[in-house]
């Protein structure tokens, strides 16, 4: 893939990364991010932090994962390749380790269907629902499997002790799903022990997102 054919979504991927990091959505060189780029995934490379990772040290994957050129890949670009697999029309995925979304995929006894209520409008319309996976160590190739099978059906999904994914049409949409996730997981820590009142099965279907 030439450089100047992808110039394009190389820009759009470094405004992602940048945009993750100023929402503090990231801290240190943990999360990564992807867009579509005609056959080929562009995702941040190992070790880089989103704040100030460049265009020219992206990394080039397939469709399986595998690196095409460019430094090698986040140890996680399995699951963009995963989640891109099951979702044909996304263009870009967001995975964090945001500190309260990683704090609910930590809890004991919540509904791993749908880990987070429906607390607001803007949770509906931008997430949806949100299933939580099983664990697995990063970097475990083993979980693009899991992940591949939930994101068919879900456009976000949360990681057991680690973090959400969030994929949608665009950069902008994706990055709207990873802050809505981290700011619901915030509500929902907030308020855990009160009384609540979510909104109902008729309501957020009405609220839906579309899926990419």
């Amino acid at each position: 893939m030439s450089a100047r054919r992808d110039e394009p979504d190389r820009r759009r991927l470094i405004a992602l990364a940048r945009a993750v990091a100023a929402r503090s959505l990231t801290h240190g060189s943990t999360g990564n991010v992807s867009v579509r780029a005609g056959g080929h995934i562009l995702v941040t490379p190992t070790g880089s932090t989103l704040a100030t990772v460049r265009a020219g040290d992206l990394s080039v994957i397939d469709s399986d994962g595998a690196h095409v050129s460019g430094p090698g890949p986040s140890k996680e670009a399995f699951l963009h390749a995963a989640v891109f697999r099951a979702r044909p029309h996304a263009g870009a995925v967001v995975h964090t380790h945001s500190t309260h979304a990683a704090a609910v995929s930590c809890l004991a006894g919540v509904d791993r269907r749908d880990v987070l209520p429906p607390l607001t409008a803007y949770y509906a319309m931008r997430v949806g629902g949100l299933p939580m996976l099983p664990y697995f160590a990063p970097g475990d190739s083993r979980a693009a499997a899991a992940v591949e099978a939930v994101a068919r059906d879900h456009a976000a999904l949360l990681l057991s002790n680690h973090g959400p994914v969030a994929a949608a049409a665009d950069p902008d949409g994706a990055l709207a799903a990873a802050e809505e996730i981290e700011e619901t997981a915030k509500l929902f820590l907030l308020l855990r022990g009160a009384p609540t009142r979510p909104l109902t099965e008729a309501q957020r279907a009405a609220l839906r997102p579309a899926s990419p």
